[in-house]
């Protein structure tokens, strides 16, 4: 029989108290610390509730995995402030191949599904954020303007480090920084975009079916989308403090 890994569960509740750098989850009292010893410190008290209910949901383990927010969390405290500019950079990185700047040319239903999904997010994109992208058909890579990889950038660099985090992680899941942004900024939530970015896939599922391994896969992958609303909504939420000390 295999021993498990995940640590037992060794507090009773999970709560939020007010720190000196914002708010902070305690079990029993005691903050946890991050996989690099930093203190599960965060600046909205929003955000701490949701990272406490996931502690709080855990059984007589602790699987991280299945805290997809703490994880987020672990990675804006310990990783993010260091390599603010070069996640800024990955952002601008994606948007030089961004997904939704490929449009499949055959079949028809499916360029008519993209079409109906992709084209009004690009002209959001572009009358909310001034970003234009060149788009394509097929698979040929096309340079997109260095002003608009520019604009991505600096959209990206001007997020704190935890809504830069949630942004990495959201155009790493969908292949795509204007889905990312797009669920950053409000125009779509997590099933939205996660379906955007999987409108090739789903087509190819209804036509010739999915294994049961794809379709567990995409579950995982669609119940990420949805941990990424629930954090950005955090982060904006009307309660939400951001510490200046």
């Amino acid at each position: 029989m295999k021993t498990p890994t995940e640590p037992k569960r060794h507090y009773q509740s999970a709560d939020v108290t007010p720190a000196q750098a914002g708010f902070t989850v305690t079990l029993d009292g005691r903050v946890p610390r991050t996989p690099a010893g930093g203190r599960l410190v965060l600046p909205y008290e929003a955000l701490a509730r949701v990272i406490a209910a996931e502690w709080g949901a855990q059984g007589e383990r602790v699987v991280i995995a299945s805290m997809p927010t703490t994880r987020l969390a672990h990675v804006a405290i310990d990783a993010a402030t260091a390599a603010h500019d070069e996640l800024a950079a990955r952002i601008a990185e994606f948007a030089a191949h961004d997904l939704l700047c490929y449009f499949a040319d055959a079949p028809a239903a499916l360029v008519a599904r993209q079409a109906a999904t992709w084209t009004p997010i690009m002209t959001w994109a572009e009358a909310a954020l001034g970003l234009s992208f060149r788009r394509r058909t097929g698979v040929v890579h096309v340079d997109q303007p260095p002003e608009t990889l520019e604009a991505v950038r600096r959209l990206a660099a001007d997020l704190d480090d935890f809504a830069l985090t949630g942004l990495v992680a959201a155009a790493q899941l969908f292949g795509s920084a204007i889905l990312a942004i797009a669920l950053l900024r409000g125009r779509l939530n997590g099933a939205e975009a996660f379906l955007a970015s999987q409108l090739d896939e789903i087509f190819q599922a209804e036509a010739w079916g999915e294994d049961v391994e794809a379709a567990e896969r995409r579950a995982a992958m669609a119940g990420e989308a949805e941990a990424l609303e629930v954090w950005f909504r955090a982060l904006s939420a009307p309660d939400a403090a951001s510490s200046t000390a």
